[in-house]
């Protein structure tokens, strides 16, 4: 295992922990062991782009996402985010049924999250996200700062090796709505500590932090 898998590998644990905090967890055993699996494979992005065909449908060609509040943009996420969200979906921890009845289709396997991960990781940021009304920004920024940067990165870059996924200039909609549901409790696979930290957020709060998110310019590799 790679210094890096090694690292992944250590965080799992932790990042299950925090996640299923938040409630009763369908078949945590099945979960920790494929996502493991997926981790410790090694991606393959010609393999990944041809599996991601089926998803361009919602996600576009590009991974650029929608504007809709439940498409995000999926270009230049980390991997291991990528992977421990389909793993999440496909085993009932993180609610999403739009997607669920496709992650639960039995050719769907750790290696082939692996290369779809590697794929998109590997795609280019569009920088067009829809953004918001731009009227709190300095609020947003400020609660960025205060509550956000520590894990997310001061630019919004996430930290692969704790599963903590890149929120630069992904799309405000998005963003927005998962703020709601994490606050709410109402995601699944939550991160305790978020939960937590935004629980006493009102709706103004919510909509300057992922405006400013949005706004964020997308990280370079």
């Amino acid at each position: 295992m790679t210094p890096k898998r090694l690292c992944l590998a250590t965080a799992l644990a932790t990042c299950c922990q925090l996640a299923w905090a938040a409630g009763p967890v369908p078949d945590t055993s099945a979960l920790v062991g494929e996502l493991k699996a997926a981790l410790e494979a090694t991606g393959d992005a010609e393999r990944g782009k041809a599996a991601f065909d089926d998803c361009t449908g919602c996600h576009r060609k590009d991974a650029g996402g929608r504007p809709l509040a439940t498409v995000p943009r999926l270009a230049g996420q980390h991997a291991s985010v990528v992977v421990k969200q389909l793993v999440d979906i496909r085993s009932g921890l993180r609610q999403n049924p739009r997607m669920k009845p496709l992650m639960a289709e039995p050719g769907i396997n750790a290696q082939m999250l692996a290369d779809i991960a590697v794929y998109v990781q590997g795609l280019p940021v569009p920088g067009n996200p829809t953004l918001g009304p731009g009227r709190d920004l300095a609020l947003g920024k400020t609660l960025f700062d205060k509550d956000c940067a520590a894990c997310h990165g001061a630019a919004g870059e996430g930290r692969a090796e704790r599963f903590y996924p890149v929120v630069a200039a992904q799309h405000f909609g998005y963003l927005r709505r998962e703020l709601d549901l994490i606050r709410n409790g109402e995601r699944g696979n939550s991160n305790a500590e978020m939960a937590s930290l935004i629980k006493h957020y009102g709706a103004a709060e919510l909509q300057a932090v992922a405006d400013h998110m949005s706004r964020l310019p997308p990280p370079t590799r």
